[in-house]
Formats: C-alpha cells, structure tokens, sequence
C-alpha cells in the first residue's frame, strides 16, 4: 500500500535568502512548515565571499556564514528542511501535492522562491569545458586559475563581482560585454 504523503501548512520551495525568510516567518508563527532546495541551502548567494549590503550588518559577512544563520534561526523556529528536485506542484483544490525526488507532500500553500541560476552563454564548447577551465564561480575555482589571463563574460553586477574576486589570482582579467558601458552598480 502506497504511503500518503506527509502533510505541512507550508511547503516553501527554494533554499536561497527569499525561502529561508519565508521558513522564518512561517516556523515562527508556528506554521507546520518544509523547505525544499535542490542544491546547497542558501542559493547562490553562498558564493559570495563578502556580503556588505544586507540589512544588519554593519560589517561585512561571507554568503555562506549569512545563510548558516538564516537556516540556523529558521530551524529553531522548526522549519523542517529537505534537499529534493521538486518536480511537480499539483495545486487543485484545498491541499497543494508537492512532487519532489524524496516522495510527495501535501500543504494548504506552496511559496515559491525559486531563485537564479547562472546565465550561460550558450556557446560551443561551453558545457564540454565547463570544470575544464570554464567556471560560474569565482569564489570556488579563483584558484585555479592563479597567475592565469582570464576573460569575464557581462557588464552586470554578478560578472563584475566576479571579475574583482578574480583579481586574487589571475595575471590578466579581460571583461567582455555587448554594451558600450558597464551595467554594473558604480561602487563596484
């Protein structure tokens, strides 16, 4: 016989900074409440070395000791947290089906704070050398390109964030970019 699916008030979908306020908020009103997150807890704000403009901090905190709180204060609370693909998100009638690779669970609503995901260029090669000597993160592979020429793809703030973490190891760093300025905030 098929197990039915656990029941929550709340099943938030997205590990990032977005879901893990909404797990705050929800556990402390004390909301049966899961989040789900496919990847590492805190989103890709856990590759940010320094973060110097979030509410708070008067210094400057790592992405990943900001996050580390978040989900600390979040699961004192009691927010239960998994890490699952959600694949579906059936949302007839009174109780929603979430659909995840961990099994099904049922809510009376669904957050979704999905999140970003890097932007890839779509280029030839790009997936074949990816690890390879393309990377999406300077944070986690700066090093080896130590004393390296490397070329930063993007005038946003995320490719000019990179592009000064890249400044630790590399020789030369070349920024591409389709527009005639930078699109990137001034202070960077």
């Amino acid at each position: 016989m098929a197990e039915s699916p656990k029941k929550y008030d709340i099943v938030i979908i997205g590990g990032g900074p977005a879901g893990l306020t909404a797990g705050i908020y929800t556990a402390r009103a004390r909301l049966n409440s899961l989040l789900v997150e496919r990847g590492a807890i805190g989103g890709q704000i856990i590759n940010a070395e320094w973060v110097e403009n979030y509410p708070g901090f008067a210094e400057s905190i790592s992405g990943i000791d900001l996050t580390e709180a978040m989900h600390q204060q979040a699961t004192k609370f009691g927010l239960e947290t998994l890490v699952a693909e959600v694949t579906g998100v059936d949302i007839k009638g009174e109780q929603k089906v979430v659909q995840t690779s961990r099994g099904d669970f049922t809510a009376k609503a669904v957050i979704i704070a999905g999140g970003s995901e890097r932007q890839k260029l779509g280029v030839t090669g790009e997936a074949e050398y990816t690890g390879k000597g393309v990377s999406y993160c300077a944070t986690c592979d700066g090093p080896f390109f130590r004393d390296k020429e490397v070329a930063v793809v993007g005038g946003g703030n995320a490719a000019i964030t990179e592009a000064i973490e890249l400044t630790k190891f590399a020789s030369k760093i070349t920024v591409i970019h389709r527009r005639d300025e930078l699109r990137a905030t001034k202070i960077l």
